[in-house]
């Protein structure tokens, strides 16, 4: 995969080789977590390059014994700044370089929630090729069918534990934005339970980019512990097909989010992307069904009634 790092001006900061090599070795740790798990399948891997600059390594996950859909993506792409993203960012035309991780997994039993996590890193440089604009990005959560409280509380309670080696104030903030980017503002409600979501994490005077490496590291690395104990927990609960319907529409809300509000999404379809490895994050069932509504006092009731607004879970 070195053909991704197309940059060899002094100039330029090695933060980003130093991320990179982190998120490669990183899809491996999870991919081998996530396969130990299902226990019955293997990742497919897919490598990509990009005629502007750049490429990836896709691995997915089908048809798995724990998950029905999952991909797990590394890239790092290059070149000149798409006017899209100029006019987005306020500059003219000016290179870039972008990687990260994306993950997102989709289990087959409706009692174990979906998650999705992106990790990522943003270089903008001058004529010269200096560094001009650097930034760390990304976030975790949870998107439960059926609520478990143990389950909620022990995702929210890892992140914390993540943030706080750092900094206390970081899981509250993080997670009050994560809130509020997670949010189907058209449905008038949240896409899950939420988790941390940061962006434009810049160097200032409390952190260095050695600091907000190590912070974004450490939300990395906590992943595994903060999903697989709640896979295990779940996944071979009994469920009837009514249940399975109703992730089924719930999957819809995910769909909309994905293609109206994501961030990432967008970027990536903006940039040229590889649109196969963009659009893994949609599952493979899904259900849109007119005016659905359930009854009253179901547990499927219970989980609309927790998405109206945020909950404090740790």
């Amino acid at each position: 995969m070195s053909f991704i790092l197309g940059y060899s001006n002094q100039n330029i900061s090695n933060m980003k080789d130093k991320f990179y090599a982190y998120i490669q070795k990183l899809q491996d740790q999870i991919c081998a977590g996530l396969e130990a798990v299902d226990g019955t399948t293997k990742f497919r891997e897919d490598l990509w390059k990009r005629p502007e600059g750049g490429g990836g390594r896709t691995r997915v996950i089908e048809n798995g014994n724990v998950f029905e859909k999952g991909g797990v993506n590394i890239s790092a792409v290059h070149g000149k700044l798409p006017e899209t993203m100029q006019k987005m960012f306020g500059v003219g035309e000016a290179d870039f370089f972008a990687c990260g991780l994306s993950l997102v997994l989709h289990p087959k039993n409706p009692m174990v929630p979906t998650v999705h996590v992106n990790w990522r890193y943003f270089e903008m440089y001058d004529e010269s090729e200096k560094v001009i604009e650097q930034w760390f990005g990304g976030g975790q959560d949870l998107t439960p069918y059926y609520l478990f409280e143990e389950d909620a509380k022990h995702f929210h309670q890892t992140c914390k534990t993540a943030c706080d080696k750092h900094n206390t104030e970081f899981y509250p903030k993080y997670k009050k934005q994560c809130d509020s980017y997670f949010w189907n503002a058209h449905r008038n409600e949240a896409r899950g339970i939420g988790g941390l979501f940061f962006d434009y994490c810049k160097a200032n005077e409390q952190m260095s980019m050695e600091n907000w490496y190590n912070f974004v590291t450490e939300v990395g690395n906590s992943f595994l512990e903060a999903y697989v104990p709640i896979v295990e927990r779940r996944k071979n609960l009994e469920y009837t097909p009514e249940q399975r319907t109703w992730q089924e529409i719930r999957r819809g809300r995910y769909v909309e989010f994905n293609l109206v509000h994501d961030k990432g999404t967008l970027f990536g379809l903006k940039t040229n992307g590889r649109i196969e490895s963009i659009l893994m994050s949609l599952p493979p069932h899904v259900q849109w069904v007119y005016d659905h509504h359930p009854e009253a006092g179901s547990e499927e009731k219970k989980l609309l009634k927790i998405l109206e607004k945020p909950v404090d879970w740790v």
